[in-house]
């Protein structure tokens, strides 16, 4: 039984494919809402079968209750879109980071890949890091092959860094197996703020724009992180060890001193311990 249902949009322009998930690897929620706005309007042209995909007791449907009456569900959803444009189309594949059959899925995604002619595939993410919200946001890279990243994002941390994997990076290494050029930008996120971070969400769609060599419209996230960047500059401020934490972060930033590998784990473990979903010991 097939896991998608595919639809013929007739011929595509290079198409290359953004690859974005809800969950685990998307801190602050940046590389979905990077994503949301490059597909915003797009036409469905690939649903995979989210009853075999998801566990609805650990990601519940949305019901929405008007004056007592039951009005409606919204499932979750894992599809894939297409947004055409004059020099080349993009597909973007969103959703939640399903519970199940991922080799399968993975399998599934790269058959559709391949189906639709796609060139170029692009991940997208954000992990908590040690790093100020008063620096521009840093982003590293992953690669099939040397030369694939665009700008100044270099492939890292370098050595040997084991942490558990995110389905966006399985997605990413089968469809290198399958042949297609892939890379993956992630942007480091401050650990110590919560909720949406629209500065790690700009990063990343620019990341995107300038690996394409495309024009995107990137909605309010100027706005927001100006926003956001003032809000969080008073709270820092306010308290002496934040703003000492704060101060540290910085001049390991202006000095080029990026945490190594093991410290970069220490802080997704602790990540993880906020949320309450830790990795078993």
């Amino acid at each position: 039984m097939a896991l998608y249902r595919l639809e013929d949009p007739g011929p595509l322009k290079r198409p290359a494919l953004i690859v974005a998930l809800d969950g685990w690897v998307d801190a602050g929620s940046a590389a979905t809402t990077a994503a949301a706005l490059i597909a915003a309007g797009g036409e469905v042209v690939a649903t995979f079968d989210a009853d075999r995909l998801f566990d609805y007791r650990a990601r519940r449907p949305t019901l929405d209750i008007e004056d007592g009456r039951l009005a409606e569900l919204s499932w979750p959803e894992f599809q894939l879109r297409l947004v055409r444009n004059d020099d080349r189309d993009v597909l973007i594949l969103t959703g939640p980071e399903p519970d199940y059959r991922w080799p399968r899925l993975a399998d599934a995604v790269v058959e559709a890949a391949k189906a639709l002619g796609v060139v170029e595939w692009i991940s997208i993410g954000a992990i908590p890091a040690a790093v100020p919200h008063t620096r521009a946001v840093p982003i590293l890279g992953t690669a099939s092959e040397p030369g694939l990243l665009r700008g100044d994002i270099r492939p890292g941390p370098m050595g040997l860094l084991r942490v558990p994997a995110a389905l966006v990076s399985v997605l990413e290494m089968r469809a290198s197996e399958a042949g297609i050029a892939a890379v993956g930008y992630f942007a480091q996120v401050p650990h110590y703020v919560s909720g949406p971070y629209a500065p790690a969400a700009l990063a990343l769609h620019q990341a995107v724009a300038r690996h394409l060599e495309m024009t995107l419209d990137s909605g309010a996230l100027d706005e927001e992180s100006e926003q956001l960047r003032a809000r969080l500059d008073v709270v820092t401020s306010s308290d002496d060890n934040t703003r000492v934490y704060v101060e540290r972060l910085e001049g390991m930033v202006d000095e080029q001193r990026l945490p190594a590998g093991d410290d970069l784990i220490s802080e997704i473990e602790q990540f993880l311990r906020d949320q309450g979903t830790g990795p078993a010991r």
